[in-house]
């Protein structure tokens, strides 16, 4: 048999057990630090989350902001972003003042409303996408509406928060139509431009490109198939869609509304550099969309939308105040309300990135 006899081991002349208390509490300070340390780290690096809610379904148009998350433009400004889809252009102001939403891309007109009748909790717009007016009635090309007042006596319908639906009472009131003789009616948005084609409405509140790619997708030539009624035309110059945010995000973290919208900025230049690109990451949130056709959707955006005379002076994002001063004169009027903001309540042009890093002409 052997035996073996353990004698106690020294280390530098001290015994093991001492060495070894040493180090646990040499161990257990490295953890308190390496804690402390990493709690640290994690705060100065804590990425802000916000909730976006975009103005309709995800479609080509989208690939702005989603090719912007996935080349990792949101994740560099320190921003953990979630968008959601939208029911139209209207509907996202309502959702940022109720708290719901930190930020929304919806329709102008919607943000001077509030400022006018809830100014306390109204968003602030900071970055005009959509510079021209893009709201329209679509009727088929046989129809008897061939000027605005013809749609009397007519059924027009669009989903309740698309924008030429809810400003179809001030249309009306510009373009002279007697309001009470037209039939309003409301549908789903994706039974719109059915509904147009198989003549169950007579006429389509819609967004020219929306309804356009839209009964396009339906088989239909719609430079043939259609007729454009255009708010425009009737003295309705309104700027659409921008980035709308909570007075709340503004006040607590204006450097996460300035880095959203250095992101955007980014993501809108290169989806017009790279547009296929652009509808690839729109794909990857709706695969089923059919690829061709939104890259048709893009680029009408970009010539329908996007693209109006006074970009090449201002850049993409920026407004003419006396522009925002006639929209706010029209909305005021036309919906009787009792007060009239003013242009800086309703945009806030402190957070644009510089104007030399902006789109100057599409």
């Amino acid at each position: 048999m052997l035996l073996f006899s353990v004698q106690p081991v020294h280390h530098r002349g001290q015994p093991v057990g001492e060495f070894m208390t040493v180090a646990k509490s040499l161990l257990r300070f490295a953890a308190v630090v390496a804690v402390l340390f990493g709690s640290a780290w994690g705060s100065a690096h804590a990425q802000t989350k916000l909730k976006v809610i975009l103005d309709w379904k995800y479609q080509g148009q989208m690939g702005f902001y989603f090719l912007a998350a996935d080349r990792g433009y949101f994740t560099a400004e320190g921003l953990d972003v979630s968008f959601d889809q939208g029911v139209g252009a209207g509907g996202a102001a309502p959702k940022v003042a109720s708290g719901a939403y930190d930020i929304g891309f919806g329709s102008l007109d919607s943000v001077i409303h509030l400022q006018a009748t809830r100014p306390e909790v109204a968003p602030v717009a900071v970055f005009q996408v959509y510079n021209r007016t893009p709201y329209v009635i679509a009727v088929k090309s046989q129809s008897s509406i061939n000027a605005a007042k013809d749609v009397e006596g007519k059924t027009i319908g669009g989903p309740v928060f698309d924008g030429a639906f809810r400003l179809f009472p001030t249309f009306a009131k510009m373009a002279k139509i007697d309001a009470s003789k037209v039939k309003v009616t409301n549908m789903a948005p994706n039974l719109r431009a059915q509904m147009l084609m198989r003549g169950d409405i007579d006429g389509a509140f819609a967004f020219h490109t929306g309804i356009y790619m839209d009964t396009k997708a339906l088989g239909a030539n719609p430079d043939k198939d259609l007729r454009f009624i255009k708010y425009a035309d009737y003295g309705l110059d309104l700027y659409s869609n921008a980035i709308i945010v909570s007075k709340a995000l503004i006040k607590d973290n204006p450097n996460a509304v300035k880095g959203f919208v250095r992101a955007l900025n980014r993501g809108i230049k290169d989806s017009k550099a790279d547009p296929v690109a652009a509808v690839k990451s729109v794909l990857k949130r709706e695969p089923l969309l059919n690829e061709e056709i939104e890259r048709q959707r893009l680029a009408l955006t970009f010539a329908l939308d996007m693209g109006a005379p006074e970009t090449e002076q201002i850049g993409l994002g920026d407004v003419l105040d006396s522009r925002v001063k006639r929209n706010i004169q029209i909305v005021v009027q036309a919906n009787q309300l009792s007060r009239s903001p003013e242009p800086g309540e309703v945009f806030d042009r402190g957070f644009l990135p510089p104007m030399t890093e902006r789109i100057k002409k599409f």
